[in-house]
């Protein structure tokens, strides 16, 4: 499963991306909840970030500080582990 994190926004407003290629039943598990649980709430906040989260090819899009604990665990996973 290749799980890609695109994060933009912010005060700087500096865009950073990870990719990750995982076979792991817990990273799985977590990548399928985030699809599930579909897009997010897209009202960002003034230099907040938003997020690109794709799963095989599907891709949902969230915005802080409305991430829900799923995809506020794996964006921080893919971001550390991809980086």
């Amino acid at each position: 499963m290749r799980i890609r994190v695109r994060r933009t926004g912010g005060f700087a407003g500096i865009e950073r991306s990870a990719e990750v290629e995982v076979s792991d039943p817990e990273w799985e598990s977590l990548a399928h909840t985030v699809l599930a649980e579909g897009d997010g709430d897209v009202r960002g906040v003034p230099d907040g970030f938003s997020y690109e989260i794709t799963v095989d090819g599907r891709t949902v899009r969230c915005c802080d500080p409305r991430l829900t604990d799923a995809q506020r665990t794996l964006v921080t996973r893919v971001l550390k582990e991809g980086a």
